[in-house]
């Protein structure tokens, strides 16, 4: 399902999940708690399950392992609104050579969109 460009809530929850994927945005942890909602948690490719604070001092640390601006390359991004204050966002991430699907739920706060939920899910090899 492509994205709805149409739909200003699909564009704003796209654009906070691409700031995401930006090195800059991760190493800061102030640009990234704003994104996050304040219930934010998440199911990590690893299995793992990470909560917000947790996630937010994760992501201070990490470094990109190519040396590029954003830590994964994004194909087959997709979003969708759920509802009137949630929109799913859907792609497969590149890190490397591990693949992932990734989905994303934003919610509509009075401080604008946040992602209140993640999860990764490895992509066996072919």
């Amino acid at each position: 399902m492509p994205a709805d460009d149409s739909d200003e809530a699909v564009r704003a929850a796209i654009a906070g999940e691409l700031r995401l994927l930006e090195l800059a945005v991760r190493n800061s942890p102030e640009q990234v708690a704003e994104l996050l909602h304040p219930e934010y948690f998440e199911f990590g490719a690893s299995g793992r399950r990470w909560d917000r604070e947790s996630i937010i001092a994760e992501l201070a640390a990490e470094q990109s392992p190519s040396g590029q601006d954003a830590v994964a390359a994004v194909s087959d991004l997709a979003g969708t609104r759920i509802s009137a204050d949630v929109v799913l966002v859907t792609y497969v991430s590149q890190r490397e050579t591990r693949r992932c699907h990734r989905s994303s739920l934003w919610r509509q706060t009075p401080d604008g969109w946040r992602v209140y939920f993640h999860q990764g899910t490895i992509i066996p090899p072919a």
